[in-house]
């Protein structure tokens, strides 16, 4: 078994590999929209159904307290290989058949076993800095979301050479996570007692941590489902000779990301969880009420935007989790993000779900604007979260 130091880097690196699953399907659709043949709301229906895949998952892992009772490493790889089953079975069904739906969703219920159970992984293996450990595993799961869009490109149009692709990744993080060693805190729950765990989550401080991710991931998983489109679209009206290329620029603007994860959690753990969170939010809901008008100034505007969107959308994510891991129990502490990220994916097909119909109505020079309304709503709740006496307890006192 590996060390600290080689099971940190291994937990990073398996989530990478498992979370390619995520968007391996939205990557080698966005094609299809572009050109016509998938229409914008059954390329939604693919990705909304991993979120309801996943929130599926992660209610049932969290009335059966599958977090806190088993093994994580044990966890994390069945989860990942039954993902990569259900991925690899697209190939047989293709993007247009009802049992296309049911594979996704069965994806994303694969998968919540593996992003919270890769981030108490992590959690586990420090006692201060928990904001810079479970950034770089968001970091990791930003980084794998977003490369299927880098290996679409490589392959062209061939759809299939992505889920292949993404399949191998996620099979190689399912088998490697087992090298890994049980962190110091990691605690184990000889019975999971689910009045105990629903009384901890309606405590006011673990409300507002909450809020402000549900504000965050309203945002979130819209802008990563759709940028890919509008950068099509965008790059199309302002240089079209680069229009080509919009798949590698999607990859670059969802994977810098991943910098954004590791540098606020760093700063989150130094000045405060609250202050890195308001700061991020409020960076990316002016940047989703502005994006749809920078085609107009030209591709290096639009890119600029997306890029400073692709940072700070996702630069906070970690810390809500972070937050979670200090308000809670210990032997509580995989049930509690299990619940907070079921809650949140939830929200997310929502979002997701509504944008191609707002897209036809307003059109995507104001579309993602609604975005705008989940930070504001998260800078509210962050912004209370500070005023209360539990607050102390994040980020060993920098609130």
């Amino acid at each position: 078994m590996l060390g600290k130091a080689g099971s940190i880097a291994l937990i990073v690196l398996c989530q990478v590999s498992g979370m390619t699953l995520w968007f391996s399907a939205t990557a080698a659709a966005s094609v299809m929209v572009a050109a016509g043949s998938l229409s914008g709301q059954q390329s939604a229906l693919l990705t909304g159904a991993v979120q309801l895949g996943f929130v599926a998952g992660t209610l049932g892992s969290a009335i059966l307290g599958l977090a806190d009772r088993f093994d994580p490493r044990r966890l994390f790889t069945v989860a990942a290989l039954i993902g990569v089953v259900a991925n690899l079975a697209l190939l047989l069904v293709g993007f247009d058949s009802v049992i296309t739906i049911a594979l996704r969703f069965v994806t994303g219920a694969a998968l919540a076993g593996v992003y919270p159970v890769g981030m108490k992984m992590a959690a586990a293996w420090t006692e201060r800095g928990v904001g810079l450990m479970i950034g770089a595993v968001v970091g990791a799961v930003t980084l794998g979301s977003s490369l299927p869009y880098l290996f679409n490109a490589m392959s062209g149009l061939d759809w299939r050479t992505t889920i292949w692709t993404s399949s191998i990744c996620g099979a190689l993080g399912a088998l490697a996570i087992l090298l890994t060693s049980i962190g110091p805190r990691l605690r184990i729950a000889s019975r999971f007692r689910a009045a105990e765990a629903f009384a901890a989550l309606r405590r006011r401080p673990m409300l507002l941590a909450n809020g402000g991710y549900l504000g965050h991931m309203w945002e979130l998983y819209a802008m990563w489902a759709w940028i890919g489109v509008f950068l099509k679209w965008a790059i199309q009206r302002s240089d079209p000779a680069l229009a080509g290329h919009a798949d590698v620029l999607t990859f670059i603007v969802i994977a810098s990301g991943a910098f954004g994860c590791i540098f606020a959690g760093s700063l989150a753990d130094r000045i405060g969880r609250t202050t890195v969170t308001i700061v991020a939010m409020v960076v990316s809901g002016i940047c989703a009420a502005l994006i749809g008008f920078t085609p107009a100034f030209g591709v290096v505007a639009v890119l600029a935007v997306a890029i400073v969107w692709g940072i700070s959308v996702i630069a906070d994510s970690a810390q809500f989790s972070a937050a979670v891991t200090e308000l809670a129990e210990p032997h509580l502490i995989g049930t509690m993000l299990t619940l907070q990220t079921c809650a949140g994916f939830l929200l997310t097909f929502l979002t997701i779900q509504g944008m191609p119909i707002v897209i036809d109505l307003v059109g995507w020079q104001y579309a993602f604007a609604i975005l705008a309304i989940g930070p504001a709503f998260g800078v509210t709740s962050m912004t209370l979260l500070r005023r209360q006496p539990e607050s102390v307890r994040l980020a060993g006192g920098n609130r």
